[in-house]
């Protein structure tokens, strides 16, 4: 074990990739990355990182910030549920003080800590001896030990058992640093590059030549299909668009959008019954692929003929605000890459 590290560590010293979340111990920035990280890739992730940085320094500084605000810096990043239990987290925090724990099973507590993040934080922020695992981990100790079960169910237990087992006592922060850097770069989910691997001689699954078969992953689920009609109102004198905020706990909540309503085309005129709007044209279709869901968007486009208040939104329409601004403001606001392309394919060819 003591050589299986020394080798790896030694590898990262030299190798590692400069990030901006690896130059610092700040509890609170290294939270904010590992949040940002999951699901997104590092080229996306750091100048989002640096602007959310800049803007909400501090947990204190983020719990005592508006929603639409934190939304706001999100916007664009996706995984939106992601920024919404950072601020419940960040708040939670500034319940105790603003300092966050530095126990991996204190962390646990804090809204949007699992345990992976409370791993993370635990070992880079504060030295503690404890082991993580994400997909590059996962991935590296499935072909490293050749663990023949499916890493999205009894496998991944076995590799935050052996996380636990092999985490390096005196600098736990960048052995775990370093297993993630190794699977991002060198053990990749397809074409690895053993040959430039350090720990290629200690692999059992490049030694059984079995790298392309591991590790074992069950299928996901196909994305369910859903149609979307959406309505881009404008108004005449300025071009000025209708945006409604989602509420809820949704993958959109408290996002602003043109309004919406999931359902074919004949869902059009429940949805402009509560909007003053003149007639419809469909000018355009957008498709956008979440995690679960493929949405087929029917654009429409219409004139904005008079005004709306939160007042006159109906309960089931599931908004709870309303606004007329301009295409410029739009980064003010909690603003989706779905959004964004529903206004794109509404504009005048």
């Amino acid at each position: 074990m003591a050589h299986l590290q020394q080798t790896l560590l030694k590898w990262y010293a030299a190798c590692r990739r400069d990030l901006p979340w690896r130059r610092t111990r700040d509890p609170y920035a290294i939270w904010v990355s590992e949040i940002m990280l999951q699901q997104t890739r590092v080229e996306t992730v750091i100048p989002y990182y640096e602007r959310f940085l800049q803007r909400f320094p501090t947990a204190i500084a983020l719990a005592e910030a508006p929603p639409d605000d934190v939304l706001a810096a999100w916007s664009g990043l996706g995984y939106y549920r992601r920024a919404r239990l950072l601020l419940d987290g960040a708040r939670t925090v500034a319940l105790r003080g603003g300092a966050l724990p530095g126990d991996r099973a204190a962390l646990l507590g804090v809204p949007g800590i699992g345990r992976y993040t409370a791993g993370a934080i635990a070992s880079i922020a504060f030295g503690q001896a404890v082991g993580l695992v994400d997909g590059n981990v996962a991935r590296v100790f499935a072909r490293l030990f050749a663990i023949d079960e499916d890493m999205r169910k009894a496998g991944m237990r076995t590799a935050e058992a052996l996380a636990d087992d092999l985490v390096a006592k005196d600098d736990p922060g960048a052995w775990n640093q370093a297993l993630m850097e190794l699977g991002a770069t060198i053990c990749t989910p397809r074409s690895p590059t053993c040959g430039a691997c350090p720990l290629a001689s200690c692999c059992r699954a490049f030694a059984e030549g079995r790298v392309a078969e591991l590790p074992i992953l069950s299928e996901k689920k196909a994305p369910v299909a859903r149609r979307v009609q959406a309505v881009v109102a404008t108004r005449e004198k300025d071009g000025a668009i209708l945006l409604a905020r989602r509420r809820g706990e949704g993958t959109f909540a408290g996002l602003w959008e043109p309004p919406s309503i999931e359902g074919p085309a004949k869902m059009r005129a429940r949805l402009a019954a509560w909007l003053p709007i003149g007639k419809l044209r469909r000018v355009g279709v957008v498709e956008h692929v979440l995690s679960h869901r493929k949405l087929t968007v029917d654009v429409l486009r219409a004139d904005l003929v008079g005004s709306l208040s939160k007042a006159d939104i109906p309960p089931n329409a599931g908004y709870d605000d309303v606004r007329v601004v301009r295409e410029a403001t739009f980064d003010d606001l909690g603003f989706s890459t779905l959004a964004r392309k529903v206004v794109a394919a509404a504009r005048p060819k």
